[in-house]
């Protein structure tokens, strides 16, 4: 059993999950504006309270996206230190997995939509499907408005992530929802292991976000027409 520690902050909330022979110890904290200056510190603390050093580490794995952009940098920029500096190699985790391992963990289905609030009138989406092989991709990570993400999906076995409150009315009824997270950081330590078992090590120098945005906020005429 390989020792990983995982960093995801692709979201208002920062991750970490240290993975042991023990099983996976879990922290959650304010992400936002705050991951920046608490990710590495507080990846630290749950590092030692595990009665480990740095140095223990096998690997370093990182929430790569889709997400906040700040959020993917802080992720991705405190992994690839850590990687660098104790020559280790990365791994990174498909940040909208995350919601659907944690609503499958709740008892979702095997078939699931993973929908999350992007702003500006937009979510970010993917189609996934638990194998015994680990999840597929079905539709990779997209940036859809919401009419054309109900347009796309039809009638969704299962959707998670917070896009169902947020937009609600334009997404329309789901058999099966499931809004709410219930720990993010336990199902990266669980994709993150996952991603070791398959041999998706990469180097240092490979641990980038994945962007599926290309602007982070709407000009004053869009704002007007919008309104």
């Amino acid at each position: 059993m390989p020792v990983i520690l995982a960093i995801d902050s692709s979201t208002e909330t920062l991750a970490l999950a240290l993975v042991t022979p023990d099983g996976v110890q879990a922290a959650e904290l304010d992400g936002g504006a705050q991951a920046s200056s608490q990710a590495l510190p507080q990846a630290q603390a749950l590092v030692a309270k595990a009665g480990l050093r740095l140095a223990d580490l096998d690997a370093i794995a990182y929430g790569q996206g889709p997400g906040a952009f700040t959020g993917l940098r802080t992720a991705c920029a405190v992994a690839q230190g850590l990687a660098f500096g104790l020559d280790k190699p990365v791994l990174a985790v498909d940040s909208l997995m995350l919601v659907a391992q944690d609503a499958h963990r709740q008892g979702a289905g095997d078939d699931l939509w993973v929908a999350m609030d992007a702003r500006i009138g937009e979510i970010y989406a993917a189609h996934y499907r638990l194998t015994p092989q680990g999840w597929t991709v079905l539709d990779a990570p997209a940036l859809y408005a919401p009419a054309a993400l109900r347009a796309h999906w039809g009638q969704p076995a299962a959707v998670a992530g917070t896009a169902l409150t947020a937009y609600a009315e334009a997404l329309g009824p789901v058999a099966s929802p499931w809004p709410q997270a219930h720990s993010r950081a336990q199902a990266l330590g669980t994709l993150a292991l996952a991603a070791w078992a398959r041999g998706d090590l990469r180097d240092a120098a490979e641990a980038l976000p994945v962007y599926v945005r290309d602007k982070v906020a709407l000009t004053t005429a869009e704002r007007e027409q919008r309104a």
